[in-house]
């Protein structure tokens, strides 16, 4: 007989991490999960104590929710249980998921602030350091329906060496060796690759101007496509 697998939903970045993760038990239910617990952390100390860590102990996999990515970060963020977490998606077979915030939040810049039809001006948009589970990557997500494609822009331009990543409805992307990305869904998966660009102007303008970026590349990939973070 097969071992039962074990995913564990953690609905801290929900403003209602019940109700989040009641839903999230029902979908893994529904797709034959037989064994589905909630980690719902909704402080610094929780994060440290050993219940946490024993239920992260024994994921096999790990769903984290929408909400708002500051919260897990400000939660998460230096914990034991974020160390734990890390030190397994390193060096053990488990699968760490995360939709909308949940996504957003495991990149190493992490947009926390800014809004849709914002990110042509200098300091509109706020980043902070993610959980780092994907290192010199900025992910956002909602990413065509919400024209977040600007803000994304000046991420890139304020570090040419970070990749952006945006996700768009009913889209994901697969990673595997830490640097492989399969796309997997029904939408479109845009990439921002700022290496070979030959210069932008936001070190030199003052905040509230209008920032420019040169010969940043584009890629758009739908299911099936792959790609290879740059690197490693």
């Amino acid at each position: 007989m097969p071992a039962k697998r074990t995913v564990v939903v953690i609905p801290t970045a929900s403003e209602e991490p019940e109700k989040a993760a009641e839903a999230y038990v029902q979908v893994f239910s529904s797709l034959g999960v037989e064994h589905v617990e909630v980690l719902n952390i909704q402080s610094r100390e929780q994060a440290n104590g050993a219940e946490a860590l024993d239920i992260i102990n024994r994921a096999d996999g790990v769903m984290l929710t929408g909400g708002d990515q500051l919260r897990l970060t400000a939660l998460l963020g230096g914990t034991q249980l974020l160390t734990r977490l890390t030190e397994r998606y390193q060096q053990e077979p488990i699968v760490i998921a995360g939709t909308s915030a949940g996504a957003a939040a495991m990149s190493t810049p992490m947009i926390y602030q800014g809004r849709n039809d914002a990110g042509f001006l200098k300091d509109e948009i706020h980043i902070t350091t993610g959980l780092q589970l994907l290192r010199d990557v900025a992910i956002d997500t909602h990413f065509i329906a919400r024209g977040r494609i600007i803000r994304m822009a000046q991420i890139i331009a304020t570090n040419p060496g970070c990749l952006g990543l945006g996700l768009e409805e009913d889209t994901a992307v697969l990673v595997t060796k830490g640097n492989e990305l399969e796309v997997i869904g029904n939408g479109i998966v845009v990439l921002l690759d700022g290496h070979a660009c030959t210069g932008n102007t936001i070190y030199e303008i003052k905040p509230g101007e209008v920032f420019s970026i040169r010969d940043l590349q584009l890629h758009l990939l739908a299911k099936g496509q792959c790609y290879t973070l740059p690197g490693f």
